[in-house]
Formats: C-alpha cells, structure tokens, sequence
C-alpha cells in the first residue's frame, strides 16, 4: 500500500480529458497517474490525475496546450 501524502489532483468533467491528460502528460514526461476520484472530492467523470505538487505549472500548460478542460484542481492525501 502506498503511503497516502499531499498531492496535485485534477479532476474532469468527463472521461474523454480524463483520457486525454494521460497521452498529454505521458508524451511530455510529465510525472503522474490516473486514479479513482477520492471520496473527499465529487467529480464528473469519476477519474483524476493525481501528480506531486511541485509540477501544477507544468500540469496547467499540459491541459493548456492540448484544450484539456479540467473540472478542478485540489490538493489533498492521496
């Protein structure tokens, strides 16, 4: 089991960005995952990607530049 600490969690309206963020985030080397949705957040699709804090600049450009639309943005134990 993985020790739960502070991360980056975007969420997303529907499964599609979800999707999208991932082949974004992996072609850029942008260090994260797709995770269930923790019960602590409600969200559209059910999926986020959780990354470590120190790389919301580069998470934000990510979505950004591919037109991603992300629901929220949050920081909590995951």
């Amino acid at each position: 089991m993985r020790k739960k600490e502070l991360k980056l969690v975007v969420t997303f309206h529907t499964t599609a960005d979800a999707m999208a963020m991932e082949k974004a985030c992996r072609a850029q080397e942008v260090p994260g995952r797709l995770i269930p949705v923790p019960r602590a957040i409600s969200a559209g699709c059910g999926l986020a990607w959780c990354a470590p804090l120190e790389e919301r600049g580069r998470v934000s450009a990510v979505m950004k530049e591919h037109g991603i639309e992300e629901e929220a943005l949050h920081e909590c134990m995951v």
